[in-house]
């Protein structure tokens, strides 16, 4: 990917129809190279310091505004939404979604293969980010991050969200323990895993477990993009598929959403 390349988020048309500026961005338009190449945006890779940043500015000018607007956590796949008041100005405080009723606050999340998802009620002017990898979304971040919307005015019933791009069912191979976990944990969650390559072994439906949870938190549309993070080389970063690899690191993906 070279200099040149432009910014190529995915949207949706659930968040198109809201009039709500939105994007889940691919790895496609950064200046990173190597293992990172493209739109890496994690603060917390080994990729140069500098190709991270001027990748985090492209997106934060095309959100319409600079780095300084941006609202991302250090995410500790945990249930703590936070909600911000003003851009963070580089600061990185510990959580997995952000909440605001303020125009031009940029709520981010990074991902790759955890789910993102962007939130947003319209009328009420608030909108919203979570970071809902397994851990998270079985531990509650849909779920908190509703409500902190709901403290800021937004009624759940005419939130929309999208989960966007993450690892899809076909590519998420676990262990036959996280089936009992789920289910001990939420009886029905067990219809999200189907028997994976060996007896042992379960391949999970993330992105609908996290569709699930917008369900149960009384939101009112909400869909997912589609995209399965680990089978598109080309457009997004795989913390798996780095994995399976054997290479020492992974980029991180984000995904914003912001008022006006």
């Amino acid at each position: 990917m070279t200099d040149a390349t432009p910014l190529a988020p995915i949207t949706h048309p659930l968040l198109d129809k809201a009039g709500i500026r939105h994007g889940f961005f691919t790895r496609q338009g950064g200046v990173s190279t190597g293992i990172y190449d493209g739109l890496n945006t994690g603060v917390g890779s080994s990729d140069d310091p500098a190709a991270v940043q001027e990748n985090r500015r492209r997106i934060a000018a095309h959100m319409g505004g600079t780095p300084d607007d941006i609202t991302a956590c250090y995410q500790i796949h945990s249930a703590l939404c936070r909600v911000a008041d003003a851009g963070w100005k580089g600061e990185r405080p510990e959580g997995d979604a952000v909440a605001t009723a303020a125009p031009g606050v940029v709520c981010a999340v990074l991902t790759a293969d955890c789910a993102p998802v962007l939130l947003a009620d319209a009328e009420a002017g608030v909108v919203g980010a979570a970071h809902a990898g397994w851990k998270g979304a079985l531990g509650g971040i849909v779920h908190s991050t509703v409500a902190a919307m709901q403290a800021l005015g937004a009624e759940p019933s005419r939130i929309t969200a999208v989960v966007g791009p993450c690892i899809a069912q076909q590519s998420y191979e676990v262990g036959a323990d996280y089936q009992d976990r789920f289910e001990h944990h939420d009886p029905g969650s067990g219809r999200f895993f189907v028997p994976g390559g060996l007896p042992d072994k379960r391949l999970f439906d993330l992105p609908g477990f996290v569709l699930w949870r917008l369900e149960q938190a009384g939101v009112g549309e909400a869909a997912w993009t589609g995209d399965d993070t680990r089978a598109d080389e080309a457009r997004f970063f795989s913390n798996r598929r780095a994995f399976l690899r054997g290479e020492p690191d992974f980029g991180r993906m984000m995904s914003a959403i912001s008022l006006g």
